[in-house]
């Protein structure tokens, strides 16, 4: 790659902090980093034409956890430790609506609901039994009942008779705050380069040598920001996981209002624009979706238009206007990772399916590691 002078000099020289991609977590680090330090330089690495990874391909929920999907941490994690999974994801919350506020991000506090198919009784009923507990667990934190037993008012079909309702939960608009984002990082003089993948690195002590396609350039710390890609760096503790979406085209007169979950969280929708959003599915083939291929299958896809007429719109008639698919970054633990892997390379990664709600404080986190 034969770069000119000025390109060499205004973007590869004296770089203070390299940041390799630009989603939620990448552009919180870059922003908290030209807070702490004004007159750096830093420089944004991004392998796609946009945020590769679920930054721009994500449902748009503002949540912490269903009910259910608290039990299920709390079968695998003590409860300091959901409680600090639940706290870090309300303060995550909290702080990308400061930082870019609600109405840029478009939120609307239609609250959250847990559906249960009319098959599943163990789920149901481990979760209208334990949910007393969850409430008091959660006290300390939210100051009221985060869930309440509703009947189900939007004509679902196959569903137990109650649904869980949560008033914490909201919708926002995923283009809107991913392009606020980068506005606000270009505002601040951070450079942004798409279309780059690193293909090596060196600490060598004082600094870092880079590789990115054909050219090779020094910065003095080198951060990453690539979540479900950072499987390599992490010896395995960051494994992908794909998560499948579907749009509909607009349904007239649809009342469906609030973020869904259905199974354990692993689907999910919402309405957006007379249109229901519509994903998830990874549990039906967890092998399959452990990648970073942005492809669709057809076993998820089906499923997800049978639950479609089944279930979400049994008396509607509805047409899929578009696909698409995301990567997350999961794990054995649900903490993400955020810690130096040498003198001067750090990484914040492995969100767990939560970016959205805590991206923005895992940024914020692994800039106060330099």
């Amino acid at each position: 790659m034969q770069l000119s002078y000025w390109e060499i000099k205004n973007w590869f020289t004296n770089v203070d902090y390299t940041i390799v991609g630009s989603g939620i977590v990448g552009l919180h680090t870059a922003l908290r980093l030209r807070e702490r330090f004004p007159e750096s330089k830093i420089l944004i690495l991004e392998k796609g034409m946009l945020p590769e990874g679920a930054s721009t391909k994500n449902a748009g929920f503002a949540c912490f956890g269903s009910l259910s999907e608290i039990i299920d941490d709390l079968k695998s994690h003590s409860e300091e430790e959901v409680m600090q999974l639940v706290q870090k994801r309300w303060n995550g919350l909290q702080l990308l609506r400061k930082n870019l506020g609600d109405a840029v991000i478009d939120l609307k506090p239609h609250g959250g609901y847990e559906l249960f198919l009319e098959s599943d009784d163990t789920t149901y009923t481990e979760c209208l039994q334990k949910l007393p507990f969850i409430n008091e667990l959660l006290r300390p934190l939210f100051r009221s009942d985060v869930f309440e037993k509703n009947v189900d008012r939007f004509g679902f079909q196959n569903i137990k008779e109650y649904t869980i309702f949560n008033p914490f939960e909201a919708q926002i608009d995923t283009g809107n705050m991913m392009q606020a984002l980068l506005k606000k990082a270009y505002e601040n003089g951070i450079s942004i380069l798409n279309n780059q993948t690193v293909t090596n690195f060196t600490d060598t002590g004082n600094a870092v040598e880079m590789e990115i396609n054909d050219y090779t350039f020094t910065t003095k710390n080198l951060l990453f920001a690539t979540n479900g890609f950072a499987g390599a760096l992490t010896q395995g503790e960051v494994k992908p996981a794909r998560a499948q979406v579907l749009i509909t085209e607009p349904i007239p007169n649809l009342d469906i209002k609030g973020t869904f979950h259905l199974d354990k969280g692993y689907y999910y929708f919402r309405n957006i624009n007379d249109r229901i959003l519509f994903g998830g599915g990874r549990n039906l083939d967890f092998e399959g979706e452990t990648t970073t291929s942005l492809q669709q299958t057809e076993l998820i896809q089906h499923k997800l238009e049978e639950l479609l007429k089944t279930v979400i719109l049994p008396q509607t008639d509805f047409k899929v206007a578009h696909r698409w698919s995301g990567i997350m970054g999961v794990g054995a633990h649900k903490s993400p990772i955020v810690k130096s892997l040498s003198n001067n390379v750090y990484c914040g990664v492995r969100m767990g399916g939560m970016g959205v709600a805590i991206g923005s404080l895992i940024g914020q986190e692994l800039a106060d590691l330099i």
